[in-house]
């Protein structure tokens, strides 16, 4: 079903920051660690946790992030051929960087259980016009960082 888009730009998940040697090192040195703390203490099942968890860490640094199409459309917010309606929709936010270093984003918590709170980069769009389209549509409510978004910034994702 073709939607016409009201809004529509691209951005990615996040920005690729390359990951240096010393990263990497330091990924590995933790693991083993704990690896071997986890052994001696004999429990086996966190071993393979902690092996399985530095594998997928350093397979995701050193991948560069998909490009998205996000569009708003009369529906909802579609973001590549997902539609993510207003009426699932519980709150909205823009989060803007105080020192303008990043874009804003467009914060949504929405009653999905697979994915309950999309961050959207509004790069490349009006963020004002976002705002405006959405407080007709959906409710304003007073979004954060999640804990899990301050761990992967600190761990340059």
């Amino acid at each position: 079903m073709s939607r016409a888009a009201i809004f529509e730009w691209e951005g990615r998940e996040y920005t690729h920051g390359p990951k240096s040697a010393d990263w990497y090192w330091a990924l590995g040195i933790i693991a083993v660690a704990s690896t071997t703390a986890s052994i001696l203490f004999g429990n086996y099942l966190l071993t393979v946790l902690i092996v399985v968890a530095a594998i997928t860490l350093a397979l995701h640094g050193a991948k560069h992030p998909p490009l998205h199409r996000f569009r708003i459309v009369e529906q909802g917010l579609a973001i590549g051929d997902e539609l993510y309606p207003f009426d699932n929709m519980i709150s909205f936010a823009i989060l803007e960087d105080v020192e303008d270093e990043f874009p804003p984003l467009l914060s949504v918590k929405n009653e999905s259980w697979l994915s309950p709170h999309l961050m959207i980069p509004l790069e490349g769009v009006n963020a004002d016009m976002i705002y405006e389209y959405f407080l007709h549509h959906v409710d304003e409510g007073k979004h954060e960082h999640s804990f899990s978004d301050l761990v992967a910034a600190w761990l340059g994702f």
